[in-house]
């Protein structure tokens, strides 16, 4: 009979042995999830970030680059328009300015054959 009761009692103590064990189990996995979860979130954001800002330096990069290239462009533009302006002008053919010159000319010369 103590035989019986000792071998109840040691099953018991290993039976809620056994079950201790697996609430800590759980309780670890619970935690080790949340954990990797925060740990995750974390690492996310800083990647995110970090491709972002690279992402936003070669955009506004190329932005710069094309700016200075349209300037560039723009300008040389307008340097050959000038130029064709002052050789219209010298020749006397199709400028706003050249032909206000030409009636000044004429009115000035009308005023001294007259």
């Amino acid at each position: 009979m103590k035989e019986n009761a000792v071998i109840t009692i040691i099953s018991i103590t290993i039976i809620v042995l056994n079950m201790m064990m697996i609430i800590v189990q759980v309780i670890k996995n619970v935690i080790m999830a949340g954990v990797t979860v925060a740990i995750t979130a974390v690492t996310t954001v800083g990647v995110m970030a970090t491709i972002m800002v690279d992402i936003t330096a070669v955009t506004t990069m190329e932005g710069i680059t094309m700016v200075t290239t349209v300037a560039v462009i723009t300008a040389v533009v307008e340097n050959v328009i000038a130029a064709k302006d002052v050789t219209a002008a010298g020749a006397g053919f199709f400028n706003t300015g050249a032909l206000k010159q030409q009636k000044e000319l004429k009115k000035l010369s009308s005023f001294f054959v007259s």
